[in-house]
């Protein structure tokens, strides 16, 4: 056990630090939430309902949706694109090319089998990139849903007109969370890899070593 908690210790620290956040998140959502509904003069609800209402769900699926969003596009980008003198950058210069198998050549052999194993590697040789935009494809959706319930439910209090998820998607409301939250995502990753170029940090293999000059690339 101590073994896997040693050579496991980064992973369990983020998500274990995830988990902390996301209470925090739904406790003080709770308290948020019943606040509101006393200055509306409406009956106050239980955590557990809380956890699974569409505000709560929103504010959760909203923010993991430009996290795996920005994750994904930095993935992608960094195939083609490089920035001189960061650590999160592909070298200038030498073997960094982007691997030829790329070009899957084994899916044109002649058997199905050979094209079944060109396709797998295929998959295989992007999986990185198609789980992370699967993921945001996923908190995507359960965003727009968990938005429009929530809009819903407000609407009802007011007495206006229910929204379709469609109607939903294309509002400013929508559109407004998600934007809010892409150009933030962007914004700290754009500042990490300008950042790198200049600072280091001790021990760290998002940093080049301190004695590097600025202008290498890669860690």
């Amino acid at each position: 056990m101590k073994k896997f908690l040693k050579e496991n210790s980064l992973s369990i620290a983020l998500f274990g630090l995830f988990f902390i956040f996301l209470i925090g998140l739904s406790i003080t959502g709770y308290l948020h939430e019943n606040e509101q509904l006393s200055d509306h003069r409406q009956p106050s609800i239980s955590y557990s309902s809380y956890v699974v209402s569409g505000p709560f769900m929103e504010a959760v699926f909203e923010n993991w949706e430009s996290e795996f969003l920005q994750m994904g596009a930095l993935v992608i980008l960094t195939i083609w694109l490089v920035q001189k003198g960061s650590a999160d950058s592909k070298k200038l210069q030498g073997d960094n090319e982007v691997d030829t198998s790329s070009r899957y050549a084994i899916i044109a052999a002649a058997t199905w089998r050979k094209r079944a194993m060109g396709i797998k590697k295929a998959l295989y040789a992007n999986s990185l990139s198609i789980a992370l935009f699967a993921l945001f494809f996923v908190s995507f959706l359960l965003h727009a849903w968990s938005g429009v319930t929530t809009a819903n439910q407000e609407a009802l209090q007011h007495g206006q007109e229910q929204l379709g998820i469609w109607q939903y998607l294309v509002s400013a409301q929508f559109w407004f969370e998600s934007f809010q939250n892409w150009q933030s995502e962007f914004l700290s990753v754009g500042v990490l890899i300008v950042l790198s170029i200049y600072l280091r940090q001790r021990g760290s293999p998002e940093s080049k070593a301190i004695g590097e000059p600025n202008g290498k690339t890669g860690s």
